[in-house]
């Protein structure tokens, strides 16, 4: 009998990515068990369908973090192995204009609600795989170089509702229709540095018809996410994703580079 991977989610909303994770859990589309969820916020159906399940459930909330650091910074405890000049070498999240402040605000006191976050998880055991499953924040460097032990094994994925690399952000169906695409789709891919910027484990895509209004697209768009998301977690837990760093000489002499994900058919 294969090993189950422990598998914790983090959620923001109504969960259901998160359920047909747990389902695909309990039909044996995926060799793991969710062991717990965490949530930004409190209340929401996401942390409900957990408690159904007989899951652990979390809350750290970011907000009223945030809302501090704002109104007096020396009253939030930042980790005490947070080192705010290797967070900003490492982010790709903010561009080399943005105001000094407004980036040393934001890493700061999403370290503060990270540091909370590591703590809960931390309190439920090791897991060997997070997803996050309508995890409405961006996680930072302090926060993946504490759970990716091993930066050539990633363990941190994400489902995002377009086809990377186009439609980052919080909105890819929306932007995908209101583009006037002929196709949408969505990726599952491991975290990065960067916003829906890392390496892609997989994608589903479904035409744009004549008549279909964003709320079609939408609803396509998670039918193709639930099974997308179970089908790329369970290549993890065969051991099947391997993560390539492959390097690119352009015509112009340029040198790109970029870590792929390659699919083996089998284990090892």
């Amino acid at each position: 009998m294969r090993r189950k991977i422990r598998i914790g989610a983090l959620i923001s909303g109504g969960g259901t990515n998160l359920q047909a994770i747990i389902d695909a859990c309990e039909d044996g589309r995926i060799d793991g068990e969710v062991v717990f969820v965490g949530s930004d916020h409190a209340g929401v159906k996401g942390l409900e369908r957990a408690r159904r399940q007989n899951i652990a459930g979390f809350v750290v909330e970011y907000g009223p973090l945030i809302r501090a650091y704002r109104q007096n910074r020396e009253q939030v405890a930042l980790p005490d192995d947070f080192d705010y000049a290797d967070v900003l070498a490492k982010q790709h999240l903010f561009p080399a204009d943005t105001p000094a402040e407004r980036v040393q605000a934001f890493f700061c006191s999403r370290a503060a609600a990270e540091k909370r976050l590591l703590a809960e998880m931390d309190a439920h055991g090791p897991v060997d795989l997070l997803v996050l499953a309508g995890f409405m924040r961006n996680l930072t460097p302090y926060f993946i170089d504490r759970f990716n032990i091993d930066a050539n094994n990633p363990r941190i994925m994400n489902i995002h509702p377009a086809l990377l690399p186009s439609f980052p952000g919080v909105d890819g169906y929306g932007e995908t229709f209101r583009y006037g695409c002929k196709v949408a789709g969505c990726t599952v891919h491991f975290i990065d540095y960067g916003e829906d910027s890392g390496p892609i484990i997989g994608q589903r895509a479904f035409p744009i018809l004549e008549n279909d209004s964003l709320d079609d697209v939408r609803r396509k768009g998670l039918e193709q996410e639930w099974l997308l998301y179970p089908e790329c977690i369970q290549n993890f837990a065969r051991g099947r994703l391997k993560p390539v760093k492959m390097t690119h000489r352009l015509d112009d002499g340029r040198i790109y580079q970029r870590t792929i994900v390659k699919v083996a058919r089998t284990h090892g």
